[in-house]
């Protein structure tokens, strides 16, 4: 499953989402976010999932590594829609014994947050996918320099490349437990058979050297950073500067449309999914 985990990773595919600038990239993201949690009907989650596919499409990156990332989260979907479907008691009732009721709208409850949450991973995997760690702190650092008029200024850098450096290292960190697992497994440890309560005590052999290995990480890093005088985005020069383009402003104005394509499927269809 660990190597079902695609988030983080840069795959260059020279689509026109990838020559799109980060900051484009970042605002659409948080555009469709928030409208996909606005979404109140099973409408206008279709069209949204259209568009996603549209995305992906347009992004050239083969659809089994979205799906990837599905496949490494399949339990939180399956647990969310459970939930949904036990306690979901409007419409009419399809099965009924013991405690256990199931209705239409459980069910139409638990795959509208099942197909919103795929939709919420895909979507913030296209940003990864199509953005060099680079572009991702130039990106983030520029959409947070107004902090620098609230005496932030020192810290719009830090949390730039401290979010950037966190994304960059998930692909590392699950090749890491990877490496453990199987050096584990060689050694004879049993980390799939078993109850919960062995399965639990299984992972402290994996968690510890991956723990340590993470800390000297970290500390090879902080110190490679320090042989090359870094001391912050103070004084620091871009050798690539951020410029918006047509294609940036063509595809804000998409999305915007999409945006209001939501507005408008929330107000014709009145069935309400909160």
């Amino acid at each position: 499953m660990l190597k079902d985990i695609t988030f983080g990773q840069y795959i260059e595919t020279n689509s026109p989402i990838h020559k799109l600038d980060p900051r484009t990239k970042l605002i659409l993201l948080i555009l469709n976010i928030v409208f996909l949690f606005l979404t109140k009907n099973m409408y206008s989650l279709a069209f949204a999932a259209v568009f996603l596919i549209t995305i992906i499409l347009i992004s050239k990156v083969p659809l089994k590594i979205y799906l990837k990332n599905i496949k490494a989260i399949w339990f939180i979907v399956v647990f969310t829609s459970l939930i949904n479907l036990l306690y979901g008691k409007t419409g009419k009732t399809l099965i009924s014994f013991w405690k256990i009721t199931i209705t239409t709208g459980g069910v139409y409850r638990a795959l509208f947050l099942a197909l919103r949450i795929i939709i919420l991973i895909i979507i913030s995997s296209v940003l990864t996918y199509t953005t060099t760690p680079n572009d991702l702190t130039d990106g983030i650092e520029s959409l947070l320099s107004p902090l620098r008029y609230i005496g932030l200024g020192a810290a719009v850098h830090t949390i730039a490349m401290m979010m950037t450096i966190a994304l960059r290292f998930i692909p590392t960190l699950v090749d890491e437990t990877e490496k453990i697992m199987n050096a584990q497994k060689a050694r004879g440890a049993d980390l799939e058979n078993g109850k919960f309560r062995d399965k639990i005590k299984a992972l402290v052999p994996i968690l510890v050297p991956l723990l340590i290995s993470s800390i000297r990480r970290a500390y090879d890093l902080a110190e490679a950073m320090e042989c090359r005088c870094y001391n912050g985005g103070v004084g620091r020069v871009k050798m690539k500067r951020l410029k918006y383009g047509l294609n940036d402003l063509a595809a804000l104005i998409v999305c915007l449309l999409f945006c209001a394509g939501i507005i408008i499927l929330n107000t014709l269809f009145k069935q309400v999914i909160i």
